[in-house]
């Protein structure tokens, strides 16, 4: 008991004596005797209709108050028709962004997507930090509004001026603005020197991305950072940044973190850019903006400028948000064809509601535009048929002068106005089409738990029940039974081979590209029947 009590009075005199030493040595700033402002005017915000001034006329109206802020962490939520967010005042960052319209699972009870979730604010997103001797840390409190909750509607928008002092006297302020109905957040920076010394630094401003094993890409989908460079995009694969960072000069339009179907964005506006650099830190990716270099005499400010973004990676919503962030998009090798695939699906989608249905069209129009030349291919085929029983003297003939065997059935070919390669065209067409419209399916996020009908729930999954597959292999079994022969008795069982191999390859294929091949061997059936039936 003696121990403790000794315990106890040497921490209260330690105590004492550090608070003392801390009074004498670091005494209270000498504020001027002016009347104190509200609380409320150390954070002002101001909901205003979507059409009012931009957010970089507000800030030049905002007064140099020396904010009073608390080192505890304080949140606000922000909601509106679209997401819901949470800002942290430490780092005036944010530290979770959920989608309104899109959930984990299909299935409407499931978790909402979101796109930033993190517990600890030194993860959170929107972190500004000082550089080159200015002292901001990007852990540094701001002020809040004192509401906890803010909501806005469709044709509202609302500002958020957080604000901080760093130890040399900089007042740093993050205007934020947030819409009602965009993915689209206004941030504006301001950096001023109210002191009697000029100051000079640098600032970073960066999207921070936490991700798991989840996260991490499939064979196909692309997850890492981006940037449009020079009207290109670049990218770094989460295995490449694990490699090394990669960096990008002032030709720089935008920086981003992107996922299959979602991505969060930075575009740097008005003096706002330096270099880019992406680097990932464990499983975290930053998307580093370094701002141009700051050098302020007394009394002055300076400002930069950005525009983030926190949404789905949606044809139609990122042309609308602009700074082309829509060549975030990007089908590779075959975009010339899946990028008007997309265009005629969703136009197709506007009038009947069904993707499903829009595919069904789509094969229809595809099969349309091709049945010239898939009709004179068969027509073609079928005359080949007729040429077996002499091309089959011709191998006995010639059969140990491959040469003049060759020669004497390509001058028969002639002779008859037949094309050997004929046959091949169809599916020659097909392949094109096939892989542009794997890509839509796979990474388009309008296809995204798209409903069909029946137990076909998510086109872009796989049929549960494989189905589909199944069917699809019957029919191809078909065509092929249908389809004139022209091939030597090997390659025949070769090719009976193909229905039970594309149907095994279609087990774990989205089930609107199933549909689509589906359609397209019915559609072929009908047509080799009405070939059939005219040549008979």
């Amino acid at each position: 008991m003696e121990n403790n009590n000794k315990n106890t009075f040497i921490a209260i005199g330690l105590m004492l004596l550090v608070w003392v030493v801390f009074t004498v040595v670091f005494p209270p700033t000498q504020e001027p005797s002016v009347e104190q402002p509200p609380a409320d005017e150390a954070t002002r915000t101001e909901v205003v209709a979507s059409s009012s001034s931009s957010p970089a006329q507000d800030v030049a109206s905002i007064p140099t108050i020396i904010p009073v802020v608390s080192t505890e962490e304080k949140e606000l939520l922000i909601k509106t028709d679209l997401y819901s967010a949470v800002l942290t005042n430490i780092g005036a960052r944010v530290k979770l962004l959920e989608l309104n319209d899109y959930h984990v699972e299909n299935d409407p009870d499931s978790d909402l997507v979101r796109i930033i979730d993190v517990s600890m604010p030194h993860q959170a997103s929107l972190r500004l930090a000082g550089v080159n001797g200015l002292l901001l840390s990007p852990e540094a409190p701001y002020s809040l509004p004192e509401e906890k909750e803010i909501v806005l509607s469709s044709d509202q928008e609302k500002s958020i001026t957080l604000s901080t002092r760093t130890s040399d006297g900089l007042l740093i302020e993050k205007v934020m603005t947030f819409r009602g109905n965009s993915y689209a957040v206004d941030v504006v920076i301001r950096v001023s020197n109210p002191g009697q010394v000029a100051t000079r630094g640098g600032l970073e401003f960066s999207l921070v991305q936490v991700f798991d094993d989840s996260a991490k890409p499939d064979r196909l989908s692309f997850v890492g950072g981006a940037a449009l460079v020079n009207d290109e995009v670049q990218t770094a694969s989460l295995d490449d940044l694990a490699e090394e960072s990669v960096s990008y000069g002032k030709a720089t339009v935008w920086t981003a973190y992107e996922d299959k179907y979602f991505m969060s964005a930075l575009v740097p506006l008005e003096n706002a850019l330096e270099k880019v650099r992406i680097q990932r830190q464990d499983e975290r990716v930053e998307n580093i903006i370094s701002l141009p270099g700051t050098s302020l005499s007394p009394g002055s400010s300076t400002t930069h400028t950005f525009m983030a973004y926190f949404g789905p990676r949606d044809m139609k919503v990122l042309e609308q948000v602009n700074h082309q962030l829509s060549k975030a998009i990007d089908f590779g090798f075959f975009s010339i064809i899946s990028d008007p695939l997309l265009w005629f699906l969703n136009f197709i989608n506007t009038y009947v509601h069904n993707y499903g249905i829009a595919i069904i069209l789509l094969t229809v129009l595809i099969k349309t535009l091709f049945w010239p030349l898939t009709h004179k291919s068969y027509a073609s085929m079928k005359a080949m048929q007729k040429l077996q029983p002499e091309i089959a003297k011709i191998r006995e003939r010639f059969k140990n002068d491959r040469t003049r065997q060759g020669q004497e059935t390509m001058e028969m070919y002639k002779k008859h106005r037949v094309n050997p390669m004929s046959g091949c065209l169809p599916m020659l067409i097909q392949i094109p089409v096939f892989f542009a419209l794997y890509r839509v399916l796979y990474e388009a996020i309008e296809l995204r738990h798209a409903d069909f009908a029946f137990w076909l729930t998510d086109l872009s999954a796989k049929d549960p029940y494989y189905i589909t597959p199944v069917v699809m292999g019957v029919t191809m079994f078909i065509q092929q039974r249908m389809t004139p022969s022209t091939m030597d008795p090997t390659q025949q069982k070769i090719f009976l081979a193909m229905p039970v191999v594309f149907t095994a390859l279609f087990l774990n294929f989205p089930s609107g590209l199933v549909i689509y091949w589906l359609i397209n061997n019915l559609l072929t059936i009908a047509q080799q029947y009405y070939i059939h039936k005219k040549f008979s």
